[in-house]
């Protein structure tokens, strides 16, 4: 079988080029600096990697380190976050520990970080806490309380008790991203409240903002603006055409309605804290406030739109599984399948989803599969759209046998050939009925251990292995929970996996 290269969607370089350009142009405008707010993922934006086939996960990571130079990075996190224990989803650590993460990222890519901001800090014990933890790594902190009636009480919030009371941090960088960990972290509040602090140290600051989505120049109703909208279902967001920029511009532009909302008081605010020849005071819409040049790296629309559409299903599926966990409510289901009824596709858009629930039922109908009555399904779609499938049985999780039949025909191995001998398979299953292990078979984590074990003996199996990498980025269903090892090790592989999250023989 000859497997042939993904059609992409769009072209990183050249969107990295334009963006470029965009902030180099707004940083020009002002005389102190530049307060760029980073909306979304700075890196890891598997969003619009999915997207945006083509689209460079860490594209906004490589553009900075284009623009180091001038570059000065705020990272922000909310207290409130911290004593919730927010979790971020697509790698199921806590913000604390996404913090860490990112902090390392950027030390690791030698760009330099000004410090931590913790906002809306009212002495939450979690905040002192990891407040004490950054400070023992020698990183700067910098906390900002919380304000009644924020952001709407403008008399207090722009006074000595307001942002006239937080830690002002000083650099001489003239461009500062203001990132976070997600929504709610207190970028927007810690721009405003620098360029207070600058007015006051009479320096002639701005604000920007970075937004990937939506797409202000593409239609509202385009798959890519849509899909925006499913990965912030949780949120509540949603995409309208900006009435500021249409008034203004006579123009229509998409923006998203927490920036439409926001902007009547952003616009106050400059006017009572900023110069009069101070560039942001000209800012007619909160689409004039940003400079989203994606649509300069979109090379095939066709393939966009088709991808935005198995995001949208993507995020069902996920919404579904946090419904189950308590984290969400029933309203972001309904919203989710309002959003699939805009794009005319159904929950089987994703082709893995109607063939790992038919692999579950030919597992019903066949000898040797299943495991103490339990039938699974899985199915991974391969970057060529070659679709494999697996079966659960006594021997290996359904996820298993699948990603050994992916990476056989990865590698052009017969399907006769075994890459982990059977007695192998059956020694461990032997020594998990020992240790009390309910499920004899293997998970997926369990299998790929055995494989590495069989490749100093097995050369298929260390051909095999090698393609492991080739499943990057793509899409997999399975009809059963997964165990938190696989859950693991899919993040690790770059897979991304929807379930119907059944248990046991639901």
């Amino acid at each position: 079988m000859k497997l042939s290269k993904p059609n992409l969607g769009f072209s990183t370089e050249k969107y990295l080029k334009a963006q470029k350009k965009a902030i180099k142009e707004r940083l020009n405008k002002f005389s102190g600096r530049l307060y760029l707010e980073f909306g979304g993922k700075l890196l890891d934006d598997f969003h619009a990697a999915r997207t945006l086939p083509g689209y460079d996960p860490d594209a906004k990571l490589n553009l900075l380190k284009s623009l180091k130079k001038d570059l000065g990075i705020l990272y922000c996190i909310s207290a409130k976050q911290l004593s919730n224990g927010k979790i971020r989803g697509d790698f199921g650590i806590g913000y604390d520990l996404a913090t860490l993460k990112a902090l390392e990222t950027l030390k690791k890519n030698k760009l330099p970080v000004l410090g931590v901001v913790i906002n809306r800090y009212e002495g939450e014990i979690e905040a002192k806490n990891f407040e004490r933890r950054l400070k023992n790594m020698g990183i700067s902190v910098y906390k900002r309380k919380e304000i009644k009636g924020y952001p709407n009480n403008l008399k207090l919030i722009l006074s000595n008790n307001g942002y006239g009371a937080d830690d002002y941090i000083k650099t001489k960088k003239s461009l500062v991203v203001v990132w976070g960990a997600g929504p709610g972290s207190g970028k927007l509040s810690t721009c405003l409240g620098q360029i207070y602090l600058d007015e006051q140290h009479g320096i002639n600051s701005g604000y920007a903002k970075f937004e990937t989505f939506p797409v202000w120049d593409l239609p509202l109703d385009h798959p890519a603006n849509i899909a925006y909208e499913a990965a912030t279902a949780d949120l509540g967001d949603f995409n309208l055409i900006d009435p500021f920029h249409l008034k203004a511009h006579k123009k229509q532009a998409v923006n998203y309605n927490r920036d439409v909302e926001a902007f009547p008081i952003i616009k106050e605010t400059f006017e009572k804290i900023l110069s009069k020849n101070n560039f942001s005071r000209n800012y007619c819409s909160p689409t004039d406030m940003g400079f989203n040049v994606l649509k300069a790296g979109i090379i095939d629309n066709n393939i966009v739109s088709l991808a935005a559409k198995r995001e949208i299903n993507f995020y069902v599926f996920r919404y579904r599984q946090e419904f189950k966990k308590g984290l969400i409510g029933k309203e972001v289901l309904d919203r989710m399948e309002n959003i699939m009824e805009k794009v005319g596709i159904n929950e089987e858009f994703l082709p893995t989803v109607s063939l790992a629930r038919a692999s579950k039922k030919a597992a019903e109908c066949q000898k040797n599969k299943g495991e103490n009555g339990v039938y699974c399904g899985s199915a991974i779609e391969l970057k060529n759209g070659v679709i494999i499938t697996g079966k659960n049985s006594s021997l290996l999780h359904s996820e298993a046998a699948m990603i050994l039949n992916a990476i056989k025909i990865l590698a052009k191995i017969n399907d006769d050939f075994e890459l982990i001998s059977p007695s192998v398979l059956k020694q461990i299953n032997k020594l998990k009925d020992q240790i009390g292990e309910t499920s004899h078979s293997l998970d997926c984590s369990e299998t790929l251990l055995a494989l590495a074990a069989s490749t100093s003996f097995n050369p298929l199996a260390l051909k095999a292995q090698s393609f492991l990498s080739d499943l990057r980025g793509c899409y997999m269903h399975t009809t059963h929970k997964l165990s938190s090892a696989d859950e693991s090790i899919f993040r690790k592989l770059g897979i991304w996996v929807s379930t119907d999250g059944r248990v046991g023989k639901e």
